[in-house]
């Protein structure tokens, strides 16, 4: 699937959801936290209710009572310039309590996430002896130059097994481990549990279609396994029918020179989305065709 715009975000959410899940009645999850205007917001904002209790899950070792999350997809780079832009929004996220020092700093801490080490990043600690240790596999502490506990989670790096949700979110994987991935999903019980593995197998399969091929003329391949994908398959397939429509919609109409608002009225009649959803459409794939 060459046409396909991948919406990592949400499927990270849903794969920390996953991930922290034996802890899930002491957590609240605030996604796209807005710090104080729209531009300024963190990906994922994690509390913990009760601030004593420990998380099972190795990500949530480092955990205190309030969590910034950022999640950076494969397309993203993460340098000194993005680390320290991290801790900067935990900051802002310190100073916007309702009274002073109402969020405590030492209650504060931030996550990075990147399926691939950011090797430039980490040859800077280097340079400038910043102590990184290394308590599990793919999960760094930052021990110096950071105002908050801070680690960085490497997604290649988690164990497999420990971690099947998180090391989903890869355009690189093997057909064991989308196998492995299957499995768990057979697995769930939780309605709950299964909307969110549903989010995260989506983009799994979007981004391995290759994998998805083979597994799919795989003869030794579980049918119970299989038939979890193709309900996947055939919303992403659809999806990818309708944002080829809405894409040609606007391409057309820019080439006629039309105004955004003749476009937006066009997608209306022709897709049957809301004004708003038109809108949104025309602000993400209309600056491809300019």
């Amino acid at each position: 699937m060459n046409d396909k715009i991948i919406q990592w975000h949400p499927a990270f959410a849903a794969a920390m959801d996953l991930e922290l899940r034996e802890n899930r009645k002491n957590l609240e999850y605030n996604k796209e936290y807005n710090l104080n205007t729209k531009p300024l917001e963190v990906d994922l904002l994690i509390i913990k209710k009760d601030k004593d209790s420990q998380i099972v899950n190795e990500i949530g070792k480092l955990f205190r009572g309030n969590n910034i999350i950022e999640y950076k997809s494969p397309e993203d780079s993460l340098d000194i310039d993005m680390f320290y832009k991290a801790g900067a929004y935990a900051s802002l996220y310190k100073s916007y309590g309702k009274t002073v020092d109402e969020r405590k700093a030492d209650d504060i801490t931030v996550s990075i996430f990147r399926e691939i080490k950011p090797a430039g990043l980490f040859t800077y600690f280097k340079s400038h002896n910043i102590k990184i240790t290394n308590p599990y596999s793919g999960i760094y502490y930052v021990m110096g130059s950071v105002l908050f506990p801070t680690q960085i989670i490497v997604g290649s790096e988690l164990d497999k097994k420990s971690h099947v949700w998180l090391r989903a979110l890869s355009g690189q994987m093997r057909e064991q481990e989308m196998k492995d991935l299957l499995e768990n999903i057979e697995r769930l019980k939780l309605k709950l549990d299964k909307e969110l593995a549903d989010s995260v197998l989506e983009v799994s399969i979007r981004a391995n279609w290759e994998i998805i091929k083979e597994l799919r003329r795989d003869k030794n391949m579980c049918q119970a396994l299989l038939e979890i994908m193709e309900p996947e398959i055939d919303k992403i397939k659809n999806q990818i029918k309708n944002e080829t429509k809405i894409r040609m919609i606007i391409e057309l109409g820019q080439e006629d020179g039309l105004s955004d608002d003749v476009i937006i009225e066009r997608l209306q009649k022709k897709t049957g989305v809301p004004y708003e959803k038109a809108k949104a459409y025309l602000e993400q794939y209309g600056r491809q065709f300019l």
